[in-house]
């Protein structure tokens, strides 16, 4: 029997543990003892309720707290502040006080709404995080940051509040699609790229295995991509510098996400083209070796991920939208790009010249990522 593997992020007071492996949404020894008082809230989705997960951990729980659930519909499309009225409605008509949990079983969008909601209802309750994808285990349940999106722009709105737990149950994943299944792997290289050679390595001859579900080598590559931005959250939490590295091929990523609607693409693919296009970007400008880029167009593309934007976009509507990320400052785009596999920075010290050569590359290639 596959075991059970754990972690804590280590911030003083707000410190919590992340466990991984199988049957984890029956085991209530591990959530009530991080339950606020006697009242809990679970927060999920159509799809996740209809595969009975919210279900298994209301039942878990049932015996130490009085445990009610909200159904959410599913998508990108509803991460907004009108579906989190939803929450806020719910919570004061079923007469929540600032003792509640509210968990969350779900994909990140739950996860990142419900975490809002928790940072805001009474000036902030508890919160617990039960992720049911693979994007959503290895990293938006981790690291407190909350939040919906605007029209002009992803995670807009939103804080930093740090769950009490998170639980990865990866029994979960044997029912997401191949597609759901890729999107979390784009999360999964990131964090080889950014933080660790080795990992990029291991991911390289791992795939396969991740591809198929293998069981032991997704909670290797759970607990180390959470062991990875565990280390860098506890280094910066609120993002004021090194955290920023984990944004990794999410400034070209959200441009995608945001002018193609949410939801169209998802997440991950928009972060695989992402972290393509940065790999581009950073060998233009000779910070990283011919052999390391077309190793990481392999791994993403072997990952079943997009290596490029979708066709029709261009230099403009991506400009555009990357002005606005949160990364920019004094009106100059700032990137996440590679100084080799295993390192990567924060910078805007790049011409503008060689970032329109790669849009315009990108833009008028397709596919094409040579």
């Amino acid at each position: 029997m596959t075991s059970i593997r754990s972690l804590t992020v280590s911030l003083g007071e707000r410190s919590y543990p992340i466990h991984a492996g199988p049957g984890l949404l029956d085991r209530g020894d591990l959530v009530v003892p991080q339950l606020a008082g006697s009242r809990a809230l679970i927060v999920t989705t159509e799809t996740v309720s209809g595969l009975g997960y919210a279900h298994r951990l209301q039942n878990a729980i049932a015996g130490d707290a009085a445990c009610d659930c909200l159904v959410l519909p599913d998508g990108e499309a509803h991460k907004t502040l009108a579906t989190c009225m939803k929450v806020y409605d719910h919570l004061l008509q079923q007469r929540h006080d600032r003792h509640t949990t509210l968990i969350a079983v779900g994909g990140g969008v739950v996860g990142d709404m419900t975490g809002f909601v928790a940072a805001t209802y009474q000036r902030g309750v508890r919160f617990i995080q039960a992720p049911t994808t693979l994007l959503a285990q290895v990293d938006s349940s981790v690291g407190g940051k909350t939040g919906v999106n605007h029209p002009l722009g992803k995670n807009m709105i939103g804080a930093f509040h740090q769950p009490a737990l998170v639980l990865a149950d990866t029994d979960t994943l044997q029912s997401l699609p191949q597609r759901e299944l890729a999107a979390g792997l784009a999360e999964v290289i990131k964090y080889g790229l950014v933080r660790d050679r080795d990992f990029f390595r291991w991911l390289e001859h791992a795939m396969d295995a991740l591809i198929r579900g293998d069981t032991a080598a997704l909670i290797n590559a759970i607990l180390v991509s959470c062991r990875i931005k565990a280390d860098v959250v506890a280094a910066d939490e609120t993002e004021q510098g090194v955290r920023a590295i984990l944004n990794l091929g999410h400034t070209f990523g959200h441009a995608i996400e945001a002018e193609s609607g949410y939801g169209n693409w998802l997440h991950g693919e928009a972060v695989g083209a992402g972290m393509v296009m940065a790999a581009w970007l950073s060998r233009a400008l000779d910070w990283l070796a011919e052999d390391e880029l077309s190793r990481i167009v392999a791994l993403v593309r072997r990952a079943g991920l997009p290596t490029a934007p979708p066709p029709g976009m261009t230099p403009e509507q991506f400009l555009e939208r990357m002005a606005v990320d949160k990364k920019a400052r004094g009106g100059r785009i700032r990137l996440v790009l590679q100084q080799g596999i295993g390192a990567a920075t924060v910078t805007a010290d790049f011409p503008p010249r060689l970032l329109r050569q790669t849009l315009e590359h990108f833009t008028a290639h397709g596919a094409r990522t040579d």
